[in-house]
């Protein structure tokens, strides 16, 4: 990881290490791949909380601040995310007996013909990291999508998004997950049934209208000039051309 130690600290390479870091945790196949994205995700959510808080000192434009605490929270879910993935890959190598059980240990003095599985701390986590990975994923189970939303709100409010705050929401919704659901209260109709064909409907329609929204207010030769260099660029355009091509097909049913 000491690549990642030369990245200027600078607000306009914040998007390129963040999606760096979605990029290594979306390709991730082992344990290992999982935490080098999240180290990288964590490095980056280290980079912009800097990034906001200079900007801060130096009173500097609202939007530099919310573009920096942008930042901090997509790299904050990135590595939320790969600590899911960690808990869950830890858990099931325990149920395989390729890793210790808790409070299992291995032999001081092996035999020869004997295996003693690899501790915790043989892999190079400590116990805090993978009691905090399984904090996380209960939250996520407990209440899905919650952490986004966690992080959402407190960029609408204006606050940063930190990982103290963030910490204590999914402590809490591990809690409510453990005492057997997300809240004692729920405000559904008992009669709703879910309509996915309606779901997908309103999802489209509301992607839509966003990317309208965005090209009105800012032009395509703005939203363009995101793109911090050519692999990226690359990388918007085949998505585009994809939703474009999706979106043709919807539209294509609409006439038959």
């Amino acid at each position: 990881m000491s690549a990642l130690l030369v990245a200027p600290e600078r607000h306009h390479h914040l998007p390129t290490l963040v999606d760096r870091a979605a990029n290594a945790l979306a390709g991730a196949r082992t344990a290992a791949e999982v935490l080098e994205a999240r180290e990288i995700a964590t490095f980056a959510y280290d980079i912009a909380k800097r990034s906001a808080r200079l900007n801060k000192a130096k009173n500097a434009h609202d939007d530099l601040i919310a573009a920096a605490h942008r930042a901090q929270a997509n790299a904050l879910e990135i590595e939320a995310l790969a600590k899911h993935r960690l808990a869950d890959e830890y858990d099931a190598a325990q149920e395989r007996g390729e890793v210790a059980g808790n409070g299992q240990r291995g032999k001081a003095v092996p035999d020869e013909n004997s295996f003693s599985p690899p501790t915790s701390v043989d892999l190079g986590l400590s116990r805090k990291e993978i009691y905090e990975a399984r904090l996380v994923r209960d939250a996520e189970q407990a209440d899905p999508g919650i952490i986004r939303r966690t992080l959402d709100k407190r960029i609408e409010r204006g606050e940063e998004p930190s990982k103290a705050a963030l910490r204590v929401m999914v402590v809490n919704a591990a809690m409510r997950g453990l005492r057997g659901g997300a809240s004692k209260k729920s405000t559904r109709n008992p009669l709703y049934e879910p309509d996915p064909a309606f779901d997908a409907s309103a999802g489209i329609d509301g992607c839509c209208t966003r990317i309208v929204e965005l090209l009105d207010a800012h032009g395509a030769e703005f939203i363009l000039s995101g793109c911090l260099d050519a692999p990226m660029l690359e990388r918007s355009v085949v998505k585009m051309t994809r939703g474009r091509d999706a979106l043709n097909t919807i539209l294509e049913a609409t006439h038959a």
